[in-house]
């Protein structure tokens, strides 16, 4: 259990955590008018509405335009703010409970996207931490419980899928030897996908080496260094040909990989304490004065 819990709560620099949210809170931005953008019009057609189980059991009402216009006006405003760095908690609340209605209207027309489950996750264990600055790294086990969070639920989207193919088609087996990469080119593949419809020996290769990377995929949360690096590379590459295959991006999970990256490392640290060094001492300027 002590093992458990220092791999949970290994801390982490809190300007990791505030590039990480700040990263978040404006691709959320870009999620609700580009992404999941189809729910003010949902709010238009209120008969159409069958709300997933969660939406159930939280007793949310039916959309309406009311409702839908104005959940994205809070939601945009808070998520702004909170990209800023104030109100962290306060704001950060607001985003994920609103969100989280965001996506639920959005979901309970007919389909569920799984690739927002690690964002979801994110924008609810974020505002835990508490104020957090870019120059900040002093390491905090709040922080490090937060990205792991989103490390996890990352993961548990690779691995869910993989368990989701199980249970659908009987064995792993029978999904790798299936067609379902040429259906899936055949209804939606790009011209470049089209291509490989006719080496249909490649796309049962494919299904194998995507079903084996999902089935080994928490092996992930327990790499280091140039082996995590290599894993990374591994999937955003498997994103890409995704999307230029049979355009599904994955864009939300994709973010989510941030939470595995030292982000810290991209600001100057000795231009924050040079910063900090320039302050005038409030003490000494009195004194002087």
């Amino acid at each position: 259990m002590s093992a458990l819990a220092r791999w949970w709560l290994a801390p982490a620099p809190k300007a990791r955590v505030a590039l990480f949210r700040t990263a978040i809170y404006l691709f959320v931005v870009f999620d609700v008018l580009m992404l999941v953008n189809d729910v003010v019009p949902h709010g238009y057609a209120p008969a159409l509405y069958q709300p997933l189980l969660v939406g159930r059991l939280l007793h949310l009402p039916t959309p309406t335009p009311a409702i839908t216009h104005t959940l994205q006006v809070v939601l945009l405003a808070s998520t702004l703010v909170g990209a800023s760095g104030r109100l962290p908690r306060l704001a950060g609340w607001t985003v994920a409970a609103g969100y989280l209605w965001w996506v639920i209207i959005g979901m309970s027309y007919g389909k569920v996207d799984h690739d927002h489950l690690a964002l979801v996750v994110a924008l609810w264990v974020l505002p835990t931490v508490g104020p957090a600055g870019f120059g900040d790294r002093t390491p905090s086990e709040a922080a490090g419980w937060a990205l792991r969070a989103v490390q996890v639920a990352t993961i548990a989207t690779y691995f869910g899928s993989f368990l989701s193919k199980w249970v659908r088609s009987g064995s792993p087996l029978t999904w790798a030897n299936s067609a379902i990469f040429t259906w899936a080119i055949t209804r939606r593949g790009s011209a470049l996908g089209r291509q490989l419809l006719d080496h249909p020996t490649l796309l049962v290769l494919g299904q194998w080496g995507l079903i084996t990377m999902e089935m080994l995929s928490p092996v992930v949360l327990f790499l280091r260094g140039r082996a995590l690096l290599l894993a990374g590379v591994l999937w955003m590459g498997f994103h890409l040909v995704t999307w230029l295959m049979i355009g599904i991006h994955f864009l939300p999970t994709v973010v989510c990989w941030l939470a595995f990256v030292p982000l810290e490392r991209l600001l100057p640290e000795r231009g924050f304490r040079g910063l900090a060094a320039r302050r005038p001492d409030p003490a000494r300027a009195t004194a002087i004065e």
